[in-house]
């Protein structure tokens, strides 16, 4: 394993961790942009480390705003890890629609899967509408970000992984 990539996993997990101080006002909780630069990652990181970047992102994110979920911040945390774990491994495939579409999907609709069975029906309709609208803002800011992002990187550092 290379000092540059866990260099560049610490340093988007903790861009996640400022993100988490954009917030977007809900009632659910802890929604912010803590999940853009782990989606940018994925243009710089192997998917695993994309996984890692979001998920320690997402519990520092829930850590500033005092854990209002408890101890399912971690159940959410791991969710973060697969669906951007997945979300890499589509863009290193080249399937750049395909990743948007899953990531809105996973994030805003499967996620709170969960909670339908260990909170209760009527929070998760509650959540939904919410957590939706947060995961597709992150998706565009990542979205438009990202190109350019990526292009800039690759002039100045050479060919991104």
């Amino acid at each position: 394993m290379k000092v540059r990539t866990i260099v560049l996993t610490a340093l988007f997990a903790a861009l996640c961790a400022v993100g988490g101080f954009i917030k977007i006002p809900s009632g659910v909780g802890s929604l912010a942009l803590d999940t853009v630069p782990a989606l940018l990652s994925a243009s710089f990181l192997p998917p695993v480390f994309v996984g890692i970047a979001s998920m320690t992102g997402h519990i520092a994110s829930a850590m500033y705003a005092g854990f209002p979920l408890g101890p399912f911040h971690i159940l959410i945390a791991f969710e973060m890890l697969v669906i951007l774990y997945v979300f890499a491994r589509l863009h290193k495939a080249g399937k750049h629609s395909w990743k948007w579409i899953f990531f809105i999907i996973a994030n805003g609709l499967l996620a709170p899967l969960p909670f339908y069975f260990l909170v209760s029906p009527a929070f998760f309709i509650g959540a939904v509408p919410a957590i939706l609208l947060a995961t597709f803002l992150n998706a565009v800011v990542a979205a438009v970000v990202m190109p350019a992002l990526s292009k800039a990187a690759n002039s100045r550092f050479g060919l991104v992984r």
